[in-house]
């Protein structure tokens, strides 16, 4: 990417978008463009045209969407795949109509079978069944996949897209209502050392295993696919390793100070039993995360303090 490209970063306040954000403006990168929720609907296909045919953007990081953990996607099932195909279909259509010179798409591991054989391997797509919780999440997700694939085919636009592991870090989500297992976890412990509580209550059994990714390792892993793979293959992006939920958070209670008794409730689901990605793809490529787990928690926990005034609420 050209240093006065136009860039797009589509969900600039979230999690991943905040963190391309950020990686864009270290490397230089100054002509970019954002939008909040409220400025742009992306769920509206005649607010998106406007958008595009005004900016006449050069590049794309697809990194809006609808998101959240297992309570919330087995509650509002029908809004995770309703709004997260509404803004796929319309940025992706959109930027090729104005000739975005090229899109990143940001899926998620989820896209993969429940059962399938790990690590996951990027091949193992569309061969087996969806883990249920997230079910409709992942296929709107998938769609996204074959959208930037099919555009590719039939009109040669250069669309990749990555599936990046679970994530955490700065601008994540502590609603503990509607967010992932590590940030939840993270205000979990943080409120019950302030409240000084006797325990806290994890769901499932802490046998499961989870890979976590720093936001900021991500971001760096899309700024380094923008500029180096045009490949119509899904990527993988990950740390390579795994931790099982009750080791995880035994580190979150450890770094947050946490004294008290960790339960885990065992009438809640699990989900998936083990979900790690294969990242031998990017490694070849030249690319490898570089935040330890510990360090990344240190820091998501640093700007979690810094700004619980307003996550909290």
């Amino acid at each position: 990417m050209e240093l006065g490209a136009k860039i797009y970063v589509a969900g600039h306040r979230g999690l991943v978008g905040s963190a391309i954000l950020r990686a864009l403006q270290a490397k230089g990168y100054t002509n970019l463009v954002v939008r909040t929720r409220s400025e742009l609907d992306l769920r509206n296909p005649n607010e998106v045209a406007a958008f595009f045919t005004q900016e006449q953007i050069d590049y794309v990081f697809l990194a809006a969407a609808k998101v959240g953990g297992i309570v919330a996607n087995n509650e509002y099932p029908a809004d995770f795949i309703r709004d997260n195909l509404l803004i796929q279909t319309n940025v992706i259509d959109t930027a090729y109509r104005n000739k975005v010179k090229k899109l990143l798409f940001l899926g998620s591991t989820c896209i993969y079978p429940k059962l399938a054989p790990q690590p996951l391997k990027e091949e193992y797509l569309l061969t087996g069944e969806l883990e249920a919780t997230n079910e409709p999440y992942a296929i709107a997700k998938i769609a996204g996949i074959k959208m930037c694939q099919s555009y590719n085919r039939q009109y040669g636009t250069k669309y990749i897209s990555v599936m990046p592991t679970n994530l955490y870090g700065s601008n994540d989500n502590f609603d503990l209502h509607s967010s992932h297992v590590l940030p939840a976890l993270m205000r979990k412990f943080h409120e019950a050392k302030e409240n000084q509580s006797p325990n806290v209550i994890v769901w499932g059994t802490g046998t499961p295993k989870r890979e976590f990714l720093y936001s900021d390792d991500l971001a760096d892993a899309c700024l380094f696919l923008m500029d180096n793979y045009e490949g119509n293959d899904i990527v993988n992006i990950g740390v390579g390793e795994d931790v099982s939920i009750k080791d995880l958070a035994e580190t979150i209670g450890s770094i947050v100070g946490y004294k008290g008794e960790i339960i885990f409730d065992t009438t809640k689901p699990d989900g998936t039993p083990r979900k790690l990605v294969d990242v031998m793809k990017i490694n070849q490529l030249g690319w490898k995360a570089k935040v330890s787990l510990e360090e990344g928690i240190e820091r998501a926990y640093a700007w979690f303090l810094e700004n619980k005034a307003v996550m909290t609420k």
